[in-house]
């Protein structure tokens, strides 16, 4: 039976008991929804990657950049993507962790000191400063999703890992916080309901895409994973190890195949198959030869099909590639996140698949760039294994293996930054005790 035959609950029937230990994530991207869910022996500690049970995925549908623009449909979508993991997994759902795009997100930096005494640095002391970061956070009809500690600075020096047992007059603390819009994530809490299913965390994709595609060495060195999606592309910047700035630019491959639509006269779906079999963001030889076709629009049976020289499809996709990232590398300068000169770009997300994408970002960036996919997913069909997953795999990384937030998710999602406002827990233990459990855990 379908979770929406009975939406109203008159006549629902409970599903199948629900399966202890599971793992579930939910990508609410802008052309597909998708869901992983991972089983308990999934998880290999040895080398921190993971082993997928079940794979689900649909077109996305009541969904635009990350705004939920028709509650049913996309409810729909949400039930048939997570059903059929569930199938293929032989397992059923109570909740699951949502992969939400960048468009909705703001990412702000946050810094407290606190004096010390003449002993060694303590749990007490991380634990006050981390309070005094808290207790700045105002950000009126905004929900907070992620606390991550940027660095640590003892008197003042700052890129200690650990200050624990050090000794100083102060210690200091960057934290980064990621909001959502208050109504957004009200939404995605109620279309989610819908489906039967709980919200047990709403994650950033850009941070989750950048979990899955980066290597450690590179969130060390300094890089930005550009995630491009179907409606936005975002960038996670890492810098010695932490993540240090999420930005987005309302600019995806959907608006590249709309030029291809406008510029041609043709359909959605003709632009989109132009696009996929024979567009490219670089020139290539024999391309002012090379003629290439696509439906017209309408119904009228005796009009022929579209064609056209390749050199003027790329004609069109190359300069929209390009103001994309001539635009988000603006809005990286103009935010005054600094990289190593050195540090590199991963790109990733479906869009990123689009032949001369690298090429084009290494000319707009000047930086040495690659195309990033799931890391430690092995064992994915090639269907679900490319760059488009990247943000459903790296939730399940992230839950499993970090980064970490300073405070637990369900406390942080319980939180209204609105003014005199900073987050409160929500019962299961007391805000101290988790903090310090978080420090014995991270540091």
């Amino acid at each position: 039976m379908s979770r929406y035959e009975d939406r109203s609950g008159k006549e629902f029937t409970p599903k199948a008991e629900v399966t202890p230990g599971l793992v579930a994530s939910l990508d609410l991207g802008a052309s597909k929804i998708g869901c992983f869910i991972l089983k308990p022996e999934g998880a290999r500690q040895a080398d921190q990657s993971i082993r997928i049970a079940g794979v689900g995925y649909v077109q996305s549908r009541g969904l635009r950049a990350g705004n939920i623009i028709d509650m049913d449909a996309a409810s729909q979508a949400i039930g048939q993507a997570v059903e059929r993991a569930e199938a293929m997994a032989n397992a059923s759902l109570q909740g699951v962790r949502v992969s939400v795009p960048g468009a909705q997100m703001a990412s702000h930096r946050v810094s407290a000191q606190v004096s010390l005494g003449t002993k060694p640095i303590s749990d007490a002391d991380l634990t006050r400063a981390i309070q005094s970061g808290l207790s700045q956070i105002r950000f009126p009809n905004r929900r907070c999703i992620h606390l991550l500690p940027v660095s640590w600075s003892v008197d003042g020096q700052s890129g200690v890992r650990d200050p624990r047992n050090l000794t100083g007059r102060s210690l200091g603390l960057e934290l980064l916080v990621i909001t959502i819009d208050e109504n957004v994530f009200n939404n995605i809490q109620q279309c989610v309901s819908m489906a039967h299913l709980e919200v047990q965390a709403i994650v950033c994709a850009p941070l989750a895409a950048a979990v899955a595609a980066l290597e450690d060495d590179e969130k060390e060195l300094g890089s930005i994973c550009i995630d491009m999606g179907a409606s936005c592309t975002t960038a996670a910047v890492f810098a010695n190890g932490s993540l240090v700035h999420v930005d987005c630019l309302n600019v995806g491959g959907a608006h590249v195949t709309a030029d291809i639509a406008r510029g041609l006269s043709t359909t959605l779906a003709g632009a989109e198959r132009l696009k996929t079999l024979h567009g490219s963001a670089i020139a290539s030889s024999n391309e002012d030869r090379e003629m290439v076709e696509a439906p017209p629009r309408g119904d009228d049976p005796g009009a022929g099909p579209i064609s056209v020289p390749r050199s003027i499809l790329k004609g069109i996709i190359a300069p929209r590639v390009e103001e994309t990232f001539e635009l988000l590398r603006e809005k990286l300068k103009a935010s005054g996140v600094q990289l190593e000169p050195g540090a590199g770009i991963v790109l990733t997300g479906g869009a990123s698949q689009l032949a001369g994408v690298r090429e084009l970002a290494v000319r707009v960036f000047d930086r040495p760039v690659r195309l990033g996919k799931p890391k430690r997913v092995p064992h994915l069909a090639d269907a679900a294994a490319g760059p488009a997953f990247s943000a459903a795999a790296g939730v399940i990384l992230r839950t499993l293996y970090g980064p970490r937030d300073v405070v637990p998710v369900k406390k942080i999602m319980s939180a209204r930054l609105g003014p005199g406002a900073a987050p409160q827990a929500s019962g299961g233990g007391s805000p101290v005790a988790k903090m310090i459990d978080w420090l014995r855990n991270n540091l």
